[in-house]
């Protein structure tokens, strides 16, 4: 896969793919996902780590890190 992050001016490598869930007021972050989906969007580590959810959303962090996946919830 040779994608690249979404943020306007980045242009590093995508490795992490953001998703919403509307309706449940979730966004995702997980591993970037194999086929490019025009709902989603690419992100470079960078901006994922720094990605923060709508004001009463939840942020469900499901990238693996390590074999691990890291959990991070915020709201």
């Amino acid at each position: 896969m040779n994608r690249r992050c979404a943020r306007p001016g980045c242009g590093q490598a995508a490795d992490t793919t953001l998703s919403y869930a509307y309706a449940q007021q979730i966004v995702w972050l997980d591993d970037l996902v194999g086929e490019d989906h025009p709902a989603n969007h690419d992100l470079c580590r960078r901006h994922a780590d720094r990605t923060q959810p709508p004001r009463g959303w939840e942020l469900r962090d499901r990238r693996q890190e390590h074999g691990v996946t890291r959990l991070r919830y915020v709201s």
